[in-house]
């Protein structure tokens, strides 16, 4: 990897688009300490509870939300917006003529995934603004000054969404790689400083936990390389074209394959799971119900806990049927099996139709639920790693390196083909 960049670096071209790249990435932390007015940073931080969706999403933002800058919404609005156009785009046929018409069809997809993120920033503004004041974290609240303060912090991350996804498009035209993975990259990132920071202070508390640093090094080596090894894993279902003659040439005649990638969901089941057991957590934190509480809703409270034994086997099973649910939409194994037959394209054994596609549907079911379990114990493991050792602060360990190394493996990727399209012989060796 470092001697692809290093090669990169080489290349003038390259070189002005990995600068600009950083260029931005620098604006995007800039605007991350950017504090919104009329916000008090120490009330917002004592708001970020363990295991609710405002905790997810300030990993998810670099610490932006628990700062409450103008970034505080972070690239999270742009991602649920693509999950709900993925998901309608199967339902709409509408949406999905659009998915079919190529390079115009996604603009118009692209657009519309970007007035509904705008649409979400500004429910998520609102909501988190609500939060904000009834957690005593904004200065005014009350008269013409309560109003003014609403409209200029709801505008404020409305805005941060917004120049986020502007940000992200200038990267995906003139950088490297896609722009929205590489901010979100970023604000991971950026978090990791603390996150070690803050591992280092618990462990001074507790002086006999220092036992735990050279296992947690080495299990986090051992969780990066299986990371790499899945992400790379894929079945390979072979085909067969039949030749035919079209004019004076001929067509056809040569073996290809299909692949299938066990981990082809990427995060977002985890991103699904997450968004569902993190729900009472959030619900009881607006309701001021916490896992100390007493009664019906306090035992909820610490049934649904990161600390409870069910918590981790839920999301487990969680993260395993929404993998199945996202495949499920973006494979269609009967139109696999269609267009092989029109383009005179066979598996190898198995009669076009429906053999076909019950062969496509049992692989990819198969190659899916191998994923799923990689899923699973990479969402899983730290939670169960932090419940055995007191440790806390890695319960989102595994989600965040399976984002980091997609993203590292898929900008490399995206370096090595514009290398290659500039047809420098060796420049890869």
């Amino acid at each position: 990897m470092f001697q692809v960049f290093r090669n990169a670096w080489a290349d003038p071209a390259l070189r002005k688009k990995l600068l600009f790249t950083l260029l931005i990435i620098v604006i995007f932390r800039f605007g991350s300490q950017l504090f919104v007015p009329f916000l008090d940073p120490d009330a917002i931080q004592s708001m970020m509870g363990e295991g609710t969706i405002l905790n997810y999403l300030d990993v998810m933002t670099g610490g932006a939300m628990s700062n409450g800058t103008l970034f505080a919404m972070s690239i999270t609005p742009y991602i649920n917006a693509s999950i709900i156009i993925q998901l309608l785009a199967v339902a709409i046929p509408a949406l999905e003529r659009l998915r079919k018409e190529g390079e115009e069809g996604r603009k118009k997809l692209t657009m519309i995934t970007k007035l509904v993120s705008l649409g979400i920033a500004l429910f998520q503004s609102v909501a988190f603004y609500i939060g904000l004041r009834n957690a005593n974290a904004v200065y005014y609240t009350e008269g013409f000054d309560g109003v003014l303060a609403a409209i200029a912090i709801i505008a404020c991350f409305v805005a941060g969404a917004s120049l986020i996804i502007w940000l992200g498009d200038q990267i995906s035209r003139k950088g490297i790689g896609n722009g929205i993975s590489i901010i979100l990259y970023a604000g991971i990132i950026s978090r990791v400083p603390s996150m070690v920071y803050n591992l280092i202070n618990q462990i001074q508390l507790q002086p006999q936990n220092w036992v735990f640093v050279p296992l947690i090094l080495v299990i986090y080596i051992l969780m990066i390389a299986f990371v790499i090894l899945m992400t790379n894993a894929e079945r390979r279902i072979p085909v067969q074209y039949a030749k035919r003659v079209v004019g004076r040439k001929m067509y056809g005649g040569q073996g290809t394959h299909i692949p299938i990638k066990v981990a082809m969901a990427g995060v977002m089941p985890i991103i699904f799971a997450v968004s569902i057991m993190s729900l009472p957590a959030t619900i009881g934190w607006f309701f001021g119900v916490t896992a100390e509480s007493q009664g019906f809703w306090g035992d909820v409270m610490r049934f649904f806990s990161q600390n409870s034994p069910w918590y981790a086997l839920i999301y487990f099973f969680l993260i395993i049927a929404f993998n199945y649910f996202y495949i499920a939409m973006q494979y269609n194994p009967v139109q696999i099996a269609n267009d092989l037959k029109k383009n005179n394209g066979a598996i190898p054994g198995y009669r076009p139709g429906k053999p076909t596609s019950d062969f496509i549907h049992n692989s990819l079911s198969k190659v899916t639920l191998v994923g799923a379990i990689f899923l699973g114990i990479i969402a899983v493991f730290p939670i169960i790693f932090q419940n055995l050792t007191g440790l806390r602060g890695l319960s989102l360990g595994g989600t965040t390196i399976l984002i980091v190394v997609g993203v590292a493996l898929e900008t490399v990727r995206a370096l090595e083909s514009q290398m290659m399209m500039r047809h420098h012989k060796g420049f890869l060796e």
